[in-house]
């Protein structure tokens, strides 16, 4: 069963942390057809250790780019993505893929769960896909059902689902392979105000109780207000940041 990481009585302050993510110089262009479009610009960005972030700035700024960039996800044309101490330059694809599935999270705004699986089938898929045993699989994803409040529908098809209770599945999803950093995108982006706070608060619990790093990209100030370190862009690029002050 996946461990919990016990909460911490005097979390360094985000100045002090050891970085779990860092973005050197990062740049990346899109191209379409003859058209160019510029949408990280020598982006420079660490995530520490037990860090909540949370990225902000209007459409097309370059909020989700970076995201994917940092993760992983997508590759960059300049400049360096560290994770753990090692340059994902220096990893092949399946060590990425590998490295994505053992120690990180994804959120999307509209879950991304499968229609044809319970909550339970689709949080414990991830683990089942990286060949752990079903009975272990199982064990560990009830046991994070548990954690965000949905035991009790882990045997409901995502369509019986609310959509609060649909992303706290996709958050539950992104836990079970206990992640050291959860990358989120517009997590509240589909749900209406009462269950966007609810989630907000889930989000911090799991990061102040677990450790877990968490990147979030998102319009919503009221999540912003809620991390460690707002950041802002403009035109693929970081504009200000301010560090804030979460009781």
């Amino acid at each position: 069963m996946a461990t919990t990481r016990p909460q911490s009585r005097e979390r360094p302050s985000a100045e002090h942390r050891e970085a779990i993510v860092a973005a050197r110089g990062v740049t990346k262009t899109y191209e379409t057809g003859p058209v160019r479009v510029p949408a990280l610009r020598a982006v420079d960005l660490e995530v520490g250790r037990g860090e909540m972030v949370a990225v902000m700035g209007p459409s097309g700024c370059g909020k989700t780019t970076l995201l994917n960039c940092l993760s992983g996800l997508d590759s960059i044309d300049d400049g360096e993505v560290v994770i753990d101490g090692r340059p994902l330059s220096a990893m092949s694809d399946t060590e990425r893929t590998d490295y994505r599935a053992r120690r990180m999270g994804f959120v999307f705004q509209f879950y991304n769960l499968m229609a044809v699986l319970t909550a339970v089938e689709n949080v414990e898929l991830p683990l089942l896909v990286a060949r752990v045993p079903a009975k272990e699989a199982r064990e560990r994803a009830l046991a994070v059902l548990e954690l965000v409040g949905l035991a009790d529908r882990a045997g409901h098809f995502p369509d019986a689902l609310s959509g609060g209770q649909r992303q706290r599945a996709t958050i539950a999803r992104a836990l079970v392979n206990d992640p050291a950093i959860v990358w989120a995108d517009e997590p509240t982006g589909d749900l209406d105000s009462e269950n966007a706070a609810e989630i907000t608060a889930l989000m911090r619990r799991l990061n102040r109780e677990r450790e877990i790093s968490f990147l979030i990209v998102t319009h919503d100030i009221s999540v912003g207000r809620s991390t460690d370190r707002l950041i802002r862009m403009i035109d693929g690029r970081i504009a200000e940041e301010h560090r804030l002050e979460v009781g």
